[in-house]
């Protein structure tokens, strides 16, 4: 018998409508655990770097974790795989709600799409009754919209829908799969999805989920939650609020958003308005919060309320996470109302919350500097918020100026030309970042952002804090608790951290340090991808719920599998380091591992070339970024070695070749 896991993949051939039910091999969960790491294993295998994302042999992967649709408190996430359009790299993204658990709750741990339908279809899954339908009359439908017409097509109103809108019909490269609660955002998934013809998959499900040792899973899942209760009631002191309690985060709850609206960046990443949160701007804005808010709400098995469902005048109601309630208002320089009111439109039509609004103001960026003119803009408004819809619309149909900017920014500008790369300057990979620039250089966040393959900095830092606290005595208050930590190191590494002086950014915390840090932020994040657990509860807050300690007790008392941190420590950088070999075959190098040349006011590129080369050789790495033949052998990755070794990325004596960048 399988534990928490169905054992069983769904494959769907689109091109042949042919649909078959794969029994998966229970030596796979056991080296790569679930979600992230087998499905990192399938693309391997299966979709050579040759493959370009739009083609037939590209896969589209939705996947369960491995603990979804356990009593896991939290543990709920979709993980969507696939090569993305912007990147050219791995894919992947997370979403939360009720997806991921009524898909094993119908008997399947994955689906997996292969090939294109001749016609746009939706996929209808109840227990063993898998159909592939005719979805023409959902056509150029939002999101939201289809999720609801297909409940009531189906008569199943309890039906989890997973659906693109019209961005991921026109194959915009930051679409987004939204799904009720939450959505895939990041990579361009929602383009794959859409390119493969596929408007929406219907989940029902039935049966049930067995663990391996019930009473003891019971027992670990009413610790976590004892504990989530105990730090409801004890926030932490210090820290700003959405990180003082647990949640994905908490940014939905609260109003103060003076940090984020004082240190993030205005317009196309380029002005940061200190002094802008006034007494007057925060009543206005918690006026038009509470006053759109209709409840908080939360995803399938978990009592953290962080999102949200928003009501505006006029406008059908939507749900809303975490920091997309700033990042249109931001862009465009607007209100809190602005902000809520396009943000309903863009969840229906599907994009991004990250991208889409930076994509947006560096249209009008390079308009006002005369790159951009009337002849390519004809029609463009005067007022500055209906610009922004006008662009939004036209990005979504590609239609004129619009065709060009759904590539995105760092396409776009190439498209351009006339020095339009200049304005596409906060990108990682070809990505658009979060508008988060300031003066020294962080050097735990300068290795992040640079050696991240999520390409994404919420989903890589997590459980260190982010900046040291004023004084020794409010350090030594915090890690009186911190059992959290892999090993006491990591509380000398804070209680020594100063803001001035010797200890402080950017020398210290040192190089190695730095790498220790960073190692244990990512291998979280990790572990989370693979076991669908919400980053809220786990790799994203300070001092969380799960943590390296009991989640090896989580995988043996749920799973079957004889768990401890080794263990998990171990398999938790085998996949992590196949989800680099994938990058690494399609071309990516050190040269591409950088961030923005004005991420930061204050650069040391003596410091930064040290991280890199320390960071590289903390992972087992060469000096471009490739993992060494010594280390693929160590992790049982004997057969990405060998490949390397055929391809001329690795040499027998374990030296590299620097080759060229993903292809452009």
């Amino acid at each position: 018998m399988r534990y928490a896991e169905t054992g069983i993949n769904l494959e769907i051939d689109l091109s042949t409508g042919n649909i078959e039910r794969v029994v998966s091999d229970p030596k796979d969960t056991e080296l790569y655990l679930g979600g992230l790491g087998t499905n990192a294993k399938i693309l391997w295998d299966r979709v050579p770097p040759e493959v370009e994302p739009f083609s037939e042999d590209n896969l589209l992967i939705f996947s369960a974790g491995l603990l979804c649709g356990t009593p896991a408190t939290g543990c709920n996430r979709t993980i969507v795989s696939t090569i993305s359009p912007q990147t050219q790299l791995m894919a992947f993204s997370m979403m939360g709600g009720f997806w991921a658990p009524e898909l094993k709750y119908a008997g399947y741990d994955k689906v997996v799409l292969r090939g294109k339908s001749p016609d746009l279809v939706y996929l209808w899954i109840k227990d063993d009754k898998v159909e592939i339908r005719d979805a023409s009359h959902l056509a150029g439908k939002g999101a939201t919209e289809t999720a609801e017409l297909l409940r009531q097509e189906l008569g199943e109103p309890r039906a989890q829908v997973a659906a693109i809108g019209l961005a991921g019909e026109s194959r915009v490269f930051f679409a987004s799969i939204e799904q009720g609660r939450s959505s895939a955002s990041r990579g361009g998934i929602g383009a794959v999805m859409g390119d493969k013809r596929v408007k929406a998959i219907v989940v029902r499900g039935t049966k049930d989920i067995n663990v391996a040792r019930p009473d003891e899973f019971l027992g670990l899942c009413d610790e976590v939650l004892e504990y989530i209760k105990w730090r409801a009631a004890n926030p932490i002191k210090g820290v700003m609020p959405i990180l003082a309690g647990l949640g994905s985060p908490q940014e939905m709850a609260i109003h103060d958003e003076k940090w984020h609206t004082e240190n993030f960046m205005w317009g196309n990443s380029r002005v940061r308005r200190k002094g802008f949160w006034t007494e007057e701007i925060e009543k206005q804005w918690t006026e038009t919060m509470e006053g759109a808010r209709t409840r908080l709400i939360s995803c399938y098995n978990c009592p953290m309320k962080c999102g949200a469902t928003i009501s505006m005048s006029g406008l059908p109601t939507y749900m809303m996470k975490c920091f997309s309630k700033l990042t249109y208002t931001m862009a465009a320089m607007s209100d809190l109302d602005f902000g809520l009111r396009i943000a309903q439109r863009a969840t229906e039509y599907g994009v991004d919350g990250f991208s889409a609004p930076q994509v947006m103001a560096f249209a009008l960026e390079l308009y006002d500097n005369g790159i951009l003119t009337d002849e390519d803009m004809p029609g463009l408004p005067e007022g500055n918020e209906e610009r922004f819809y006008w662009l939004l619309d036209r990005i979504v149909r590609r239609e004129g100026i619009g065709d060009v900017l759904a590539d995105g920014t760092y396409w776009a500008a190439k498209k351009i030309g006339n020095g339009a790369d200049a304005y596409a300057h906060n990108n990682i990979k070809k990505h658009e970042q979060l508008p988060l620039k300031l003066s020294m250089l962080n050097p735990i966040y300068f290795l992040m952002y640079s050696t991240g393959e999520k390409i994404n900095i919420t989903q890589i830092e997590g459980q260190f804090p982010q900046a040291p606290f004023p004084t020794r005595e409010e350090r030594e208050e915090f890690v009186k608790d911190w059992f959290q930590v892999p090993d006491d190191r990591f509380k000398q590494y804070f209680l020594d951290w100063e803001l001035r002086g010797e200890n402080s950014i950017p020398y210290y915390p040192t190089p190695q340090m730095c790498c220790d840090i960073v190692d244990w932020q990512e291998r979280m994040h990790y572990i989370d991808d693979a076991l669908g657990m919400c980053a809220g509860l786990s790799s994203f807050p300070l001092k969380p719920p799960y943590h390296i300690h009991n989640y090896p007790k989580f995988i043996t008392a749920g799973a079957g599998i004889e768990m401890d941190e080794e263990a998990l420590t171990q398999a938790a950088r085998r996949y992590r380091t196949l989800v680099r070999a994938i990058n690494i075959r399609r071309g990516m190098r050190r040269k591409d591992e950088k961030p923005p040349e004005n991420h930061w006011k204050k650069r040391f590129p003596e410091l930064e070339k040290e991280l890199l080369d320390t960071y590289y050789k903390f992972k087992g790495w060469n000096e471009d970024g490739i993992p060494t033949k010594e280390t693929l052998d160590e992790l049982g990755l004997d057969y990405v070695a060998e490949e390397f070794v055929e391809r001329g990325i690795l040499k027998e004596d374990e030296g590299a070749e620097s080759g060229e960048t993903a292809a452009e």
